[in-house]
């Protein structure tokens, strides 16, 4: 699309966007990245969610407080940021907000694990509770590598896989200590808690309770 820019005009292009314009005639232009960081911080500062929250794409049109914001950091960072990164990271934190409030567009939610990689980690998980797991051992299971893995799990099960490996052996060692075949040492090596302290600290974060607790409510 052909179209002719004059002094003021703003586009808004998301990350990822294809664009592109040629200029004609002899022209200057403000260009600011804002870093996705930034608008996540944000986006959590004003109760959003930062995973389904964007900016939505506006092309040639005018506003005032976004032309002023933008002046602003373009006369900063051409006198070589005089007034310190505080004014700058203020003028950038003053523009998301600003462009989240009035331009904001909902994204959708990044997907995590598929149903099959997601059953494949979880069997292994629970078949190899009372050993130490491995997370490259994991996101092999997925076919992933370690540090996607560990984005797409807790995207898929709202918990680090840490912790989920963690709330899986303390449900472990509940069970048999209610079964009471073993005694609370023995649990604790069956669950894949390192020794019996261990498991009592993570019954007690996850559950509220004690072992010895645990075992008194079987009475």
């Amino acid at each position: 699309m052909r179209a002719i820019r004059t002094r003021g005009d703003i586009c808004l292009i998301p990350a990822g966007m294809p664009d592109a314009w040629v200029d004609d005639d002899a022209s200057s232009s403000v260009e600011l990245r804002l870093p996705a960081s930034l608008l996540r911080r944000v986006a959590e500062d004003m109760g959003l969610d930062p995973d389904r929250t964007g900016i939505e794409p506006r092309y040639s049109f005018r506003e005032a407080q976004i032309e002023h914001l933008a002046w602003a950091l373009e006369a900063e960072f051409r006198a070589g940021f005089p007034n310190g990164l505080l004014y700058s990271e203020s003028l950038g934190l003053a523009l998301a907000a600003h462009l989240l409030t009035r331009y904001r567009a909902p994204v959708e939610a990044p997907r995590g694990l598929s149903k099959r990689q997601l059953q494949r980690v979880i069997e292994h998980i629970e078949a190899h509770l009372d050993q130490n797991l491995s997370l490259t051992r994991l996101a092999s299971e997925a076919e992933v590598s370690a540090s996607h893995f560990k984005v797409l799990f807790k995207r898929s099960m709202g918990l680090p896989v840490h912790e989920y490996v963690m709330h899986r052996r303390v449900e472990r060692a509940r069970a048999l200590l209610v079964r009471g075949e073993l005694p609370a040492s023995e649990v604790a090596l069956e669950a894949g808690f390192s020794h019996q302290s261990h498991m009592a600290r993570w019954m007690r974060r996850v559950l509220g309770v004690t072992p010895k607790s645990v075992v008194r409510s079987r009475a």
